[in-house]
């Protein structure tokens, strides 16, 4: 566990990558197997099961420091980080601790059907044996909230390093549905030609966003354009007769889209596919919206209802495999080519088709089809080198997100709530309204676009013009004004305003205009029918 949370506390006093990897890579050279799986495992977010509620853990804290529950919150509110709370507030170890961080988490896991009296019990003995440093990872584990700022490129980085293996490799073995309690390390990253799992995907290949001009790119001839869709990031795997559906964050989502089986009669064994989960009309054809979309996912079963009233479709774009071989290798070109006979000879154009291919020879006509996105309801183009494999994780040069301009509106603040982590003492969580004729309707919530100095601004301002207090939120006068840019626009029946965002955030403080300025509920609602 020591060696764990000096690791740890490397991590989170650098931004630097190289810094980082360079500690990750010294671990894995130094801890044991076990360690080093369950360490992969945390960044890898593949976490404990949290055993105990964060109630009872700021029960017996608050009693352990010695301090009134109420005086704990407010602690808690400034601090921004519970694990980080609660090793703050404790008095010093008693005793000291060599057990393995391996040890610590099978314990955590053994509390899970135990008496409140006998988790206190063992959580106070394992605060009263464990560091300051210690204890604040302890409670980073037990809470379940582990941000580190570790990507899996780094993470994969670091192994390679450390067992001199390819970065490729290893980002494969490390995709799917394995798990530290029934894997070890060397039958997940040693073993040559490792643990057969039919399921397992591969990597996905993730694109920058254009911010310089696209003849930047060079010839246009030498691009493929495709839709950028609102939709979820999927690969389709059908392997010895059974399909499976990933997302990109790495979640099996098959039973969510459970009519994906049916592909298994119409394609081929050995064949892995990229692309877009859709919703579409089963009227129309046309495509719906992500918050359609959003009633299929996080369910443990679909009706026959719902999958006829909400129908999936994978508008599949990309070929990682085909007759059991890894082609990610071929050029775009080759590998849609081979694509495209392989949808064209199946019969399921229901769940699956072709993502249309745009090619043209000048940059221009690319500019001239991308400002009609929204009008096929995507959000711009992607832009992809014919010639290029299919690589791992995010990489520069051959394939670029050229989004569409965003929404923008001007609204007023009109609550305040502080920030997390660096920004516990900053009010950077704000929501905005607009006018509905002499009234100031919330219509969002944003958090990121500021400064660091233009965030202490507005803390200062709501210090100064707090008319209530909610908790850990402020409401403000609605004084302040701010332009918000936004990717889509629905109507909404679970808020006040009728309406939702998707990805609003602050693109700049208006110091320039009055709250009476600020945009009205309707100009919002003339966005619906844009």
């Amino acid at each position: 566990m020591k060696r764990f949370s000096s690791l740890f506390l490397e991590l989170d006093q650098t931004n630097k990558t190289n810094e980082k990897v360079k500690a990750l890579a010294a671990y894995f050279n130094q801890a044991g197997d076990e360690d080093k799986l369950w360490a992969i495992a945390l960044f890898s977010h593949k976490r404990p099961r949290r055993t105990i509620s964060t109630t009872l853990l700021r029960e017996f804290a608050s009693e352990a420091g010695n301090i009134p529950l109420w005086l704990f919150e407010e602690s808690y509110h400034i601090v921004g980080d519970l694990a980080e709370t609660i090793a703050l507030v404790l008095p010093v170890a008693e005793n000291s601790s060599e057990h393995s961080l391996t040890y610590w988490i099978e314990q955590i896991a053994s509390m899970d059907k135990m008496e409140t009296d006998v988790k206190k019990a063992m959580v106070l003995a394992a605060w009263n044996a464990l560091s300051s440093e210690e204890r604040f990872v302890y409670n980073k584990i037990i809470t379940g909230g582990f941000r580190m700022g570790v990507s899996q490129k780094l993470m994969t980085r670091a192994l390679s390093i450390s067992t001199g293996m390819d970065e490729n490799l290893l980002a494969h073995r490390l995709m799917g549905s394995w798990q530290p309690q029934n894997s070890t390390f060397e039958s997940l990253i040693l073993k040559e030609g490792s643990e057969d799992n039919i399921s397992q995907p591969y990597p996905f290949y993730l694109a920058y966003a254009l911010e310089t001009e696209p003849e930047s790119l060079g010839n246009a001839a030498d691009w493929q354009a495709e839709w950028k869709w609102d939709g979820i990031r999927g690969q389709l795997i059908l392997r010895k007769g059974e399909v499976f559906l990933w997302s990109r964050g790495e979640e099996l989502i098959t039973e969510q889209f459970p009519e994906f089986r049916r592909l298994s009669e119409s394609l081929p064994d050995g064949v892995v596919m990229d692309g877009e989960i859709l919703l579409r009309d089963p009227d129309t054809d046309l495509i719906r919206s992500f918050a359609d979309l959003q009633t299929r996912l996080g369910r443990k079963s679909v009706s026959a209802k719902m999958i006829n009233e909400h129908p999936a479709i994978l508008l599949a774009y990309d070929l990682l495999e085909y007759e059991g071989k890894d082609i990610r290798h071929y050029p775009l070109e080759e590998r849609r080519s081979i694509l495209q006979e392989l949808i064209k000879s199946t019969d399921s154009s229901a769940l699956l088709r072709l993502s249309q291919a745009i090619e043209l020879d000048e940059w221009e006509s690319f500019s001239l089809i991308r400002e009609k996105s929204r009008e096929f309801s995507a959000e711009g183009l992607m832009l992809k080198r014919r010639s290029a494999p299919y690589l791992s994780g995010r990489k520069k040069g051959d394939w670029w997100k050229w989004k569409v301009d965003p929404y923008q509106v001007d609204a007023v603040m009109i609550y305040a709530q502080r920030g997390h982590g660096r920004r516990a003492n900053l009010y950077t969580d704000y929501t905005f309204a607009v006018w509905d004729g002499d009234k100031l309707v919330p219509f969002t919530k944003a958090y990121s676009g500021l400064t660091d100095v233009e965030f202490a601004a507005v803390t200062r301002f709501v210090n100064q013009n707090t008319l209530e207090k909610f908790g850990p939120v402020r409401s403000v006068k609605a004084e302040l004004v701010f332009e918000l840019a936004f990717e889509g626009i629905q109507e909404s029946k679970r808020h006040k305003s009728g309406i939702a965002l998707r990805f609003p955030r602050i693109k700049r403080w208006r110091k320039d205009k009055p709250a009476s300025e600020a945009n009205t509920l309707e100009d919002l609602r003339q966005l619906l029918s844009v």
